[in-house]
């Protein structure tokens, strides 16, 4: 599939803080190489939630991954593209300027805090290891921050609990931990590879809310990673639908939810349960499996999926086109997929 590029201008949040150009990732492998990204595009301002959204293996978490160059080398490998932070180009400086802004002004909240946290070592030791590498502080200062930090995101007598392990805390209070991690350095951008993904529906909402409130609080910007399109609905302001290492569709999220112009997208949506259904039916799921990307494919990843595919489909890689103001996407027939019609 050719390089599909889409870009939102004229933001409503702020100056362009992340912008990622045809960003190509690889990992070469005794089978074969596997194409996981193939020139995605996109950006983030200065106080925005973008959310990514897509199938497991569509690329999410990769290519937030690449962004900080963490993906395992070999087998993987940033193979083209630009990754501009405030300008920089995240993909052209050494090890020692990318790791000052690793935690520091990027920070990452993993999907399993309970894998992600030294399990011997104390969470205030791990939260203030992030704080002194980065900040001039005495220990005394960095272990105050560190119980400020975690009475922020909500941890009761935080001072105390400075002292525990991470399984003396729940699922929920371990994810609040993390996230007082990422915030240790007042990031200016925070990725969040699905941090709900573990937790039961009452604590996901109560960190969605956590996020939300601090985010206006910080003005800090997101990416939220996910296959959730409930959970996006109530914390994005844009989202980028992801499949095969492609981003197929991008727009506003009322946008997005209210007309859909990619046929997964719809699918995706389809596959949501209705709380304002007057009568119960059953979840609609997409049929098919998503590709092997061992290889380069031909035409358009969705088409063995897709109801509305022709023969150009299966031929021609789609181009990125403008259906609305701010909403992109990369389908032959987005037409009519938008009026449910078949070609």
């Amino acid at each position: 599939m050719e390089t599909t590029s889409l870009h939102t201008t004229g933001s409503k949040q702020g100056k362009r803080l992340l912008e990622v150009r045809n960003l190509e990732t690889k990992f070469y492998t005794a089978d074969g190489v596997v194409n996981a990204l193939n020139g995605i595009s996109y950006s983030v301002d200065e106080g925005e939630c973008l959310a990514i959204v897509g199938e497991s293996g569509s690329g999410k978490t990769v290519g937030v991954l690449s962004i900080l160059r963490l993906i395992q080398s070999p087998p993987g490998r940033i193979v083209g593209g630009e990754i501009l932070f405030k300008g920089t180009d995240l993909l052209k400086i050494d090890d020692k300027e990318l790791r000052t802004i690793r935690g520091g002004a990027i920070s990452v909240i993993f999907q399993d805090p309970m894998t992600s946290l030294n399990p011997v070592m104390r969470v205030g030791a791990q939260i203030t290891e992030n704080i002194r590498e980065h900040e001039n502080l005495t220990s005394r200062q960095a272990r105050q921050k560190a119980a400020d930090l975690l009475g922020m995101v909500g941890i009761p007598t935080p001072a105390k609990r400075l002292d525990d392990y991470p399984h003396q805390f729940s699922g929920g209070m371990r994810q609040r931990v993390m996230i007082a991690m990422a915030l240790s350095c007042s990031p200016q951008l925070i990725i969040a590879d699905e941090p709900t993904t573990a937790l039961d529906v009452t604590i996901q909402a109560q960190i969605v809310e956590l996020i939300k409130s601090l985010q206006a609080e910080l003005g800090t910007a997101v990416i939220w990673i996910s296959h959730d399109l409930g959970v996006v609905a109530r914390l994005a302001d844009n989202v980028a639908v992801m499949y095969a290492g492609h981003i197929v569709e991008k727009a506003p999220v009322d946008e997005l939810y209210a007309r859909p112009a990619h046929p997964y997208t719809i699918g995706l949506l389809n596959s949501l349960p209705r709380l304002d259904a007057r009568i119960k039916t059953k979840l609609k799921a997409i049929g098919g499996l998503p590709p092997n990307l061992l290889g380069m494919l031909q035409g358009c990843a969705f088409a063995p999926r897709c109801m509305f595919a022709t023969q150009i489909c299966r031929e021609q890689a789609p181009p990125a086109i403008e259906v609305a103001p701010r909403h992109q996407v990369a389908c032959w027939h987005s037409e009519l997929v938008s009026a449910g019609e078949r070609p």
